[in-house]
């Protein structure tokens, strides 16, 4: 069984303070080292209060380049675009300073920015910072179960940064971060609230949950702080 390294807040407002304050410490530690600072964060509904209590840390923002773990395959002017919801919920006041590197681009197919997107992402890598969370089928980033090319997303020793995937549960086509872009990033952190998903990741940390995705992450050398609420 993998150790979870667990910790416990009473709501959602003090996990979103305890781990907005983590990741500034970390991108600040990553600006006095290089003067540049790399996060990724995920979209959805549950990481949007971290992503306000984020912006309103105190650190040089214009060194900081933000991406995503994930996308959907829609423009910034679909509701479902991560990329719309890290706009409105972390880039404003000082934090509109930092650099943004979106994943879509307004071409059919992810297959069609691949390249494109790969080279945007080069020099954000190895990530400072990583924040995943996980949905109730245990994915986390868009390593969906059935996913057409989820065992290649997953394989440590994958040479692709990032990929296409498709899925049932997904919805429309994703782009995401290979697990092995995850892996190296200096800090990396998983954001689960409510109790159904902690009986998920405590599923996936046992021999019975190994086709659980996020198992794949839990399994890490340096395995995820995981920041978590009832």
């Amino acid at each position: 069984m993998t150790d979870l390294r667990l910790l416990t807040f009473p709501d959602s407002e003090a996990l979103a303070e305890a781990l907005a304050a983590r990741v500034a410490d970390a991108l600040r530690d990553a600006l006095a080292a290089r003067d540049m600072a790399s996060l990724a964060v995920s979209g959805g509904t549950t990481p949007k209060r971290f992503l306000r209590a984020l912006a309103a840390q105190s650190l040089d923002w214009s060194g900081v380049r933000v991406t995503l773990v994930d996308e959907r395959w829609v423009g910034e002017g679909n509701e479902r675009s991560n990329a719309a919801l890290v706009r409105e919920h972390l880039l404003h006041g000082a934090a509109a300073q930092a650099h943004f590197v979106p994943l879509y681009r307004d071409v059919p197919r992810p297959e069609d920015a691949l390249a494109e997107v790969d080279a945007a992402l080069a020099p954000l890598l190895p990530l400072d910072v990583a924040v995943l969370g996980m949905g109730p089928d245990g994915h986390t980033a868009s390593f969906f179960p059935g996913g057409d090319r989820l065992a290649e997303a997953l394989d440590p020793a994958a040479s692709a940064r990032v990929l296409p995937i498709r899925a049932p549960g997904a919805g429309e086509p994703r782009i995401t971060l290979t697990l092995p872009v995850l892996r190296e990033a200096r800090h990396l952190f998983l954001h689960i609230e409510g109790e159904a998903k902690r009986e998920v990741l405590q599923r996936a940390a046992g021999p019975a949950g190994r086709e659980l995705p996020v198992s794949a992450v839990l399994d890490a050398a340096e395995p995820p702080e995981i920041y978590w609420c009832p």
